[in-house]
């Protein structure tokens, strides 16, 4: 019984907690964004990777990413957009002889809670977990 509690114990320990692996994503928007929720994930995956760049109603779609060393980019890079940092750093670079940007970079949770909050047909992410007050929910990434 003490053995069993004890690799009980370890396992607990030694498990992987990162929050945004374990609940997932809250794709969010603008509260003036006028697309009816769900958004696909291929719908996400093109908005991010500049494919599409205009809502329904013709809006501009301005959207956000947070730090490239945080984990919940490293999700939602990995779920929304098929890719690892490598691949999408190339495509980056790539898209920048074309004249295109990537997405405005925010530092964390609330800063990405503001920005989409404050500027119209902006779209980000936060961790399920985290209360999307203030903005649309469009998607949830699992």
């Amino acid at each position: 019984m003490i053995r069993l509690i004890s690799v009980l114990a370890i396992l607990f320990v030694c498990a992987p907690m990162g929050p945004a692996w374990a609940e997932g994503l809250l794709i969010i928007a603008n509260p003036s964004v006028t697309f009816a929720p769900p958004l696909t994930l291929r719908e996400i995956e093109a908005i991010y990777l500049l494919r599409i760049t205009n809502w329904p109603d013709g809006s501009h779609i301005v959207p956000v990413n947070r730090e490239a060393s945080s984990e919940i980019r490293a999700r939602f890079t990995e779920e929304a957009l098929k890719q690892d940092n490598a691949s999408l750093a190339a495509y980056w670079n790539e898209m920048h002889f074309q004249g295109k940007m990537p997405p405005v970079v925010q530092e964390s949770e609330p800063a990405m809670l503001a920005f989409v909050r404050r500027v119209p047909g902006a779209i980000g992410y936060i961790s399920a977990s985290t209360a999307a007050d203030g903005v649309k929910v469009l998607s949830h990434v699992p």
